[in-house]
């Protein structure tokens, strides 16, 4: 490649991204632009830094990675997005490719390939760990999931309800009413076909955005 990979990286812990660092920046071909620790800066950064790729784990603080792809790929649709998770749930994969992603890296195979699915996702090709297995794309883009059919709002109102906020701290959180709140609640439910509070817990667990 004739150009540096400009590199985001994106994870909550501090020692794995020098880690990462540290590997990278010693790469010809590579170069580490900036850091995030949670999803809302990575989107931030990657709108102010315009990376090629985001190395993107999943389980974060404040927005979890999938989000954070989406939000990404909404605002900057030439930006090229690996993930690197722990789990091996063809839910995970799924769910981050229909984000965007274009490379799903689990962290047990991080040595041998991490390299490798970088030079790939940043080339335009895809990348799946050989532990994951490769139908997972197919099926991926044949389901049609009812969660596309939210809005980018409602996906945080979904959010944070599958956290446990209240309508009052939602309302606080995203600078609106309680009864705009109350109508984004009525209308994910709509959409999902959920009916209570525990249905939307379980349905985000189902989709890996919370633990």
């Amino acid at each position: 490649m004739s150009h540096k990979v400009r590199i985001l990286l994106v994870d909550d812990h501090a020692v794995v991204r020098q880690g990462f660092k540290l590997i990278l920046n010693q790469q010809p071909d590579m170069e580490v632009v900036g850091e995030a620790g949670n999803g809302e800066d990575a989107v931030r950064l990657a709108v102010q830094l315009n990376p090629s790729l985001v190395i993107m784990d999943i389980a974060m603080p404040k927005v979890n990675g999938v989000e954070a792809t989406r939000r990404i790929i909404e605002s900057r649709p030439d930006c090229r997005i690996l993930i690197l998770s722990m789990h091996k749930d063809a839910v995970y994969v799924r769910e981050t490719l229909r984000a965007g992603a274009k490379g799903y890296l689990l962290k047990d195979s991080i040595d041998q390939d991490l390299l490798r699915a970088i030079r790939s996702v940043a080339t335009g090709d895809g990348f799946l760990s050989p532990e994951v297995s490769g139908t997972v794309l197919e099926e991926y883009q044949q389901t049609k999931d009812p969660f596309d059919q939210l809005t980018a709002r409602e996906r945080e109102v979904f959010q944070l309800l599958a956290e446990g906020k209240v309508a009052k701290e939602i309302a606080t959180e995203l600078d609106i009413s309680i009864y705009t709140v109350d109508a984004h609640r009525g209308r994910i439910m709509k959409k999902l076909g959920l009916h209570s509070s525990t249905e939307i817990v379980r349905f985000a667990m189902r989709k890996g955005l919370i633990q």
